[in-house]
């Protein structure tokens, strides 16, 4: 990792806020994505040619997957590349809400080295740079202590409640959710959640940036059997995602366990 690469992918995300707020969540052009993969608006593709230009500009030598620049499979012969979400959220950003984020990230030989996300309309910026902890807005981040999923706060959507996951038994735990799985990651390095659970299959630019986040607050943030995430992979999904505490993330994995099970 450059010195450099945090404070650029921080101005980056600045810039991305920048552009996307020129324009008007509601009364953006908006389509949908063929085969059913959600919408995507003018804002998305032009933070992402503003990204594009700013980040390739600064790192020529650095490969590049973002969800709205066709995949080539040309970042798999790079050590590094960005991984890129230009607007995490667009659903939210047509309704006009605040709660839509940029998520920016390096990987190196596929763990994450850098990472930004960036809500500017709630002015939250996070950051982290592998081995040098995670931040909001300038204060330190550490992750919630919590080691009991019994009454834990944990952000998940409604299909993580399905019986079929848990084979001893849906814990009590208390479900909330948030449109930006890069924001609920941030939210969980922050302590203002428990945990963050998805059971789905996930594109890299959704996680990348937030699963340093988490770690570099202290906490975990594996795939969905536990395995640890490594990024730049020639299909760009992960196998789920766990991010808590130690000890909580321990809990999780041992309620997802089957029946009987070490």
């Amino acid at each position: 990792m450059q010195a450099t690469d945090l404070d650029l992918l921080r101005d980056a995300a600045r810039l991305a806020g920048r552009v996307a707020t020129s324009f008007a969540g509601k009364t953006a052009q908006s389509w949908d994505k063929p085969d059913g993969a959600g919408p995507v608006t003018e804002a998305d593709l032009a933070v992402n040619d503003a990204l594009e230009a700013v980040l390739r500009t600064a790192r020529p030598d650095y490969g590049w997957l973002s969800e709205e620049s066709q995949d080539t499979g040309a970042r798999l012969a790079h050590d590094t590349v960005f991984i890129i979400d230009p607007i995490d959220g667009t659903r939210s950003f047509v309704e006009g809400s605040r709660t839509w984020a940029h998520s920016i990230a390096i990987a190196h030989q596929g763990v994450v080295t850098a990472a930004a996300i960036f809500l500017p309309l709630r002015d939250k910026l996070y950051s982290a740079a592998l081995g040098r902890g995670a931040f909001r807005n300038g204060a330190r981040l550490l992750i919630s202590p919590r080691n009991d999923l019994s009454g834990a706060k944990v952000l998940a959507t409604k299909p993580v409640m399905n019986p079929e996951h848990w084979p001893t038994g849906l814990p009590a735990f208390d479900r909330a959710h948030r449109p930006s799985l890069a924001y609920r990651l941030g939210l969980v390095a922050e302590a203002r959640f428990d945990a963050m659970l998805t059971f789905r299959p996930s594109w890299e630019w959704d996680i990348a940036a937030g699963a340093l986040i988490v770690t570099e607050a202290g906490g975990l943030c594996t795939d969905k059997t536990g395995v640890p995430l490594r990024f730049n992979n020639p299909e760009p999904l992960l196998n789920g995602v766990i991010a808590a505490g130690p000890a909580l993330h321990g809990d999780v994995l041992a309620a997802l366990a089957p029946a009987g099970a070490p």
